[in-house]
């Protein structure tokens, strides 16, 4: 493929989108009350781009450190289990079942239990991320090929470095999966949080604007919070690239 397309194709999707979204509005004569066009959210945006950026800045806050949370306790836990599989056997229904829990549910609770400000929130983005994180690692730790870890034990490793230089670097492709699930689950979870205990941030915003029947401004944070999503995707697709850059030669 021609080396444009790599930095164009990207951009064509989210343009022709716009543009879709901007006819529709356009033909079909929608009232920006019911659905506001790209102009409409522009608009919105430079009415108060101090307060979007403020609120954005702190979603950004909580979805950072949650995912960094979830993300150092998902990797230590699966080198756990993955270590002792009576351990796995006995913890994993328990796991499995507080994955089950709806964590819209949980947000109320957290309130209670941790109070208002940016604590409950960060917990239920911990909350949403931490098991897809753990099973991508366990997936890739427990998928080292057989003759590699022969070959370790041949030469008498001990079982950290056996961990660190043979079944980590072989499962960062795996591992790297569930980061990319988890931090765009990361941004849901903030929001969720945001609207259960609508304090500050963007899910806050949306909560608000709606109350007040200002539509292009609860869309203004709505896009604003996909491209935060977007922005962290691609950063850690960047980390991936960086760190494991033998993966896409071995996957092709």
């Amino acid at each position: 493929m021609p080396r444009w397309g790599g930095w164009w194709l990207p951009v064509l999707g989210p343009g022709v989108a716009v543009g879709v979204w901007w006819a529709v509005t356009v033909v079909f004569g929608i009232r920006e009350f019911f659905l506001p066009g790209p102009g409409d959210i522009v608009a919105a945006f430079r009415a108060q781009p101090g307060y979007l950026l403020r609120e954005a800045g702190t979603t950004l806050v909580e979805t950072v450190v949650g995912f960094g949370v979830a993300a150092a306790g998902g990797l230590v836990l699966a080198v756990v289990l993955t270590a002792w599989r009576g351990l796995e056997r006995a913890a994993m229904p328990v796991l499995v079942a507080l994955n089950a829990v709806p964590k819209v549910a949980v947000a109320p609770l957290l309130v209670v239990w941790l109070g208002f400000g940016m604590r409950p929130k960060i917990v239920l983005v911990v909350l949403i991320c931490f098991f897809p994180i753990l099973v991508s690692a366990m997936a890739g730790l427990t998928s080292t090929p057989a003759e590699l870890g022969e070959l370790s034990r041949s030469l008498s490793a001990s079982v950290r470095d056996t961990y660190l230089k043979i079944r980590l670097p072989w499962a960062l492709p795996q591992v790297f999966v569930g980061l990319r699930v988890a931090v765009s689950l990361a941004v849901i979870g903030a929001v969720v949080a945001e609207i259960s205990n609508p304090g500050a941030g963007l899910g806050a915003v949306i909560v608000q604007s709606g109350m007040s029947f200002d539509t292009p401004l609860a869309f203004a944070a709505i896009v604003l919070l996909a491209i935060l999503s977007t922005g962290l995707f691609y950063l850690v697709v960047a980390v991936e690239r960086a760190l494991v850059p033998w993966a896409r030669a071995i996957t092709g």
